[in-house]
């Protein structure tokens, strides 16, 4: 993907997602989920990487939409949950994300992680290619897990759309598993674990800097 294509193809997801928002509000359709049951399933997969859920650790929500993983994370682990940062590149769902969550939050308005937390997570933020090519879209993915777990001091976890499905639709990613394990137990850590039994047409991947207890 060139320097000038990124943009172009950020800007058409967050005219959708607002489009999502605007017609669905801050349900999981609004994110572009089918339902929350799915969404929900999603977000306890992701959670699988933190590794005791009675210590205190930070989060970077990469791709936050509304704040569902905040509500999520607050309702699984409580006050141990200390601090939640929010990305997003639509400035529509950070105002809607603002006003659900509370005081340990905070929101960035753009494209990627600054600033260092325990856990970074990225659910369904990568599905959407639009007019990129897979080739683009799959360098520009991969750049964005290695700055992402340069700044997660415990580990990354993520999920894609599995290539594994019988019919595709043009304008979604589905991504090989076998290739994203090797590019993360080869680029990222030693310690890498995969998740492709669950009943989503998708896989989730926990990256951690020690390994899992």
């Amino acid at each position: 993907m060139t320097d000038h294509s990124i943009p172009k193809t950020l800007d058409g997801l967050r005219d959708l997602y607002e489009d999502n928002l605007a017609e669905h509000g801050l349900t999981s359709k609004g994110v572009g989920w089918k339902d929350e049951a799915s969404q929900l399933l999603r977000f306890e997969r992701l959670s699988r990487v933190i590794a005791d859920r009675a210590q205190p650790f930070t989060v970077n929500d990469w791709g936050c939409g509304y704040g569902a993983m905040f509500t999520y994370l607050d309702a699984m682990a409580g006050a141990s949950l200390v601090r939640y940062t929010g990305y997003d590149i639509s400035a529509d769902m950070l105002s809607a994300a603002t006003a659900r969550c509370d005081t340990r939050s905070r929101f960035i308005l753009g494209g990627e992680v600054t600033e260092p937390a325990d856990y970074t997570f990225v659910s369904g933020t990568f599905n959407v290619k639009l007019e990129a090519t897979d080739a683009e879209w799959d360098a520009y993915v991969k750049r964005q897990l290695e700055i992402m777990f340069a700044q997660s001091t415990r580990g990354l976890a993520f999920n894609l759309l599995s290539s594994y499905v019988d019919w595709k639709v043009d304008k979604l990613f589905y991504a090989d598993p076998k290739d994203f394990f090797d590019f993360c137990k080869t680029r990222l850590s030693r310690y890498v674990t995969l998740s492709h039994d669950y009943g989503l047409f998708e896989w989730t991947l926990l990256v951690t800097r020690d390994p899992q207890p």
